[in-house]
Parts: structure tokens; C-alpha cells; sequence
């Protein structure tokens, strides 16, 4: 369990900060920068929460709250080839796959698209869509880590991502089913 008496060490005010290791890096490291994207989808996810009322989709998102802190951890914490001193916490895919099955059980109750859907509608659906967008670029971050030699991040780290905002894209779809609708797209219109 995480102990925390301590708020501020002032070892960032020389732009500089430690991974789970130890490792002291610069705070625009590839890996802090993908964490911290992390942590921001993160964020949006919790403001989104905050809109809904309670229920199912409400529970998967708080879920993935947490899900989102493991896969933070799991950045956190690079492999540099020597053992670690603590069992690393990582994204498995069975997180993947239960996000998999709450897509579909949303998806379910949905019309087919007939156009894209503009990131609209009720403010619940607004904040899942932003969630969305944030954790787009968090993808994108970790694409870019995992682009990096000598750098690894799991196969699950990334998927968990992908699947997460299509998770996101499918509840604010959900969510507007309950409200007036999707906001749809209409190519042109206003040229």
C-alpha cells in the first residue's frame, strides 16, 4: 500500500523526477511524458464520472480510474534488464478483455453509425469524448516510448489504451441515447 506523509521533495524544481526504480530522469522523458498523458486521460475520466448518475457505466469507469493508476504504475516502473528489487505492477490482458466486454455490452443498445459523431450532446458524453480525445494522445505517447530502443512497455499497456477509448467513444454514445442523441457530423455544412 502506498504511504504517503510528504507532499512535496522539491527534486522536481530541478526539472528532474524518479521512476518506481529509482532511475532519476528529466520530466520530459519519453516514459514520464507517457505517464503523465496517462494521468491526464485519467482526469477526464474522473470529470466524466462526475456527471453520471450512479449505475453500471458509472462502476466500469471508476474501474478503469483504476485500471488507469496500474497502467501508470506499470510506465513508471521501466525493465533495464537487471531484476528488480519489488514485483512491478503491469496491465495484464484480462484488463483488456474486460474492457472489450463492456464495450459490447454498451454497443449492444446502439444504433448502427450512419456518420462520425462530433464530440456533442449531453455534458456527460462532452467529458467522455474529451476523455477520449486525452487518451488518444496518451496512446500516441506510449507508441512513441515504445518506439524508443531499449525502451519496453507491454503489448497490454498499449492495447489498454486503444481499447479505452473506444470504450469511451462507445459510453458517450450511450450516454446521449439517453439524453437527445448523438451530435452527427454533416460533411460541408457550412461552406
Amino acid at each position: 500500500m502506498v504511504k504517503l506523509n510528504k507532499i512535496y521533495t522539491k527534486t522536481g524544481d530541478a526539472g528532474r523526477t524518479k521512476l518506481a526504480t529509482g532511475e532519476d530522469v528529466a520530466k520530459f522523458n519519453a516514459r514520464v511524458e507517457a505517464y503523465g498523458a496517462v494521468d491526464e486521460a485519467n482526469s477526464f475520466v474522473g470529470l466524466a464520472v462526475e456527471a453520471l448518475a450512479t449505475g453500471d457505466l458509472k462502476g466500469s469507469l471508476i474501474r478503469v480510474m483504476n485500471d488507469l493508476f496500474d497502467l501508470g504504475a506499470d510506465l513508471a516502473t521501466p525493465e533495464r534488464g537487471a531484476p528488480l528489487k519489488f514485483e512491478a505492477l503491469r496491465i495484464v490482458d484480462a484488463q483488456v478483455a474486460r474492457l472489450e466486454a463492456d464495450i459490447d455490452r454498451f454497443n449492444a443498445d446502439l444504433a448502427p453509425l450512419e456518420s462520425f459523431v462530433l464530440p456533442a450532446g449531453s455534458d456527460a458524453a462532452a467529458r467522455l469524448h474529451v476523455a477520449r480525445a486525452v487518451t488518444r494522445r496518451a496512446e500516441r505517447r506510449v507508441a512513441a516510448l515504445m518506439s524508443i530502443e531499449g525502451e519496453h512497455v507491454s503489448g497490454a499497456a498499449l492495447r489498454y489504451l486503444n481499447r479505452l477509448s473506444d470504450f469511451l467513444f462507445v459510453a458517450a454514445r450511450w450516454v446521449n441515447t439517453q439524453a437527445d442523441g448523438d451530435v452527427l457530423w454533416i460533411p460541408g455544412a457550412n461552406r
